[in-house]
């Protein structure tokens, strides 16, 4: 887990620069676009995972 809190903490510390030095230039980098392509993939999976998990729970009850 401590590589993972490391890689965490460098993409944090270059969007934080990232986002600072685009306010100045007014352009996105691809630092930025990167962040919010991972955010948005793990927004879905975590929906899929969601999703799964309630659909199996609803298949398991017995209604009859």
């Amino acid at each position: 887990m401590s590589t993972i809190k490391q890689m965490f903490e460098y993409y944090g510390v270059r969007f934080t620069a990232s986002r600072e030095r685009d306010r100045d230039r007014g352009e996105v980098s691809a630092t930025t676009i990167v962040m919010a392509a991972a955010l948005v993939a793990l927004a879905i999976s975590v929906g899929a995972v969601i999703s799964s998990r309630v659909r199996d729970k609803a298949n398991s009850l017995n209604l009859g």
